[in-house]
């Protein structure tokens, strides 16, 4: 596990992001929590997330998304051997409905 993990953290973001109540509200939190390339990387592992999820190889993932083979091989480790926060998101916004 992630050093950093093991430390105790402040459930106040957690909540911030609870309290947010659309799409642009989160974009607007986001964009000024984040520099662009943090929202960047967030938002493409995210889609290879999703690319794995619904089963495409590495070489495909790699062409549509521009993500390295070190990021796709992470996400597939978290999607296979992490906390199911993906799943979690994948069910409750449809992606398990393929």
């Amino acid at each position: 596990m992630n050093k950093l993990l093991k430390k105790p953290r402040s459930d106040k973001l957690y909540h911030a992001i609870l309290s947010l109540k659309s799409v642009e509200e989160c974009k607007a939190f986001f964009e000024d929590l984040c520099s662009i390339s943090e929202l960047m990387a967030m938002e493409q592992r995210y889609q290879v997330a999703s690319c794995l999820h619904n089963g495409m190889i590495y070489n495909d993932i790699l062409a549509e998304t521009g993500a390295s083979s070190a990021t796709i091989s992470r996400v597939n480790r978290s999607l296979q051997y992490g906390k199911g926060g993906y799943d979690i998101v994948f069910q409750r916004t449809g992606e398990d409905e393929k």
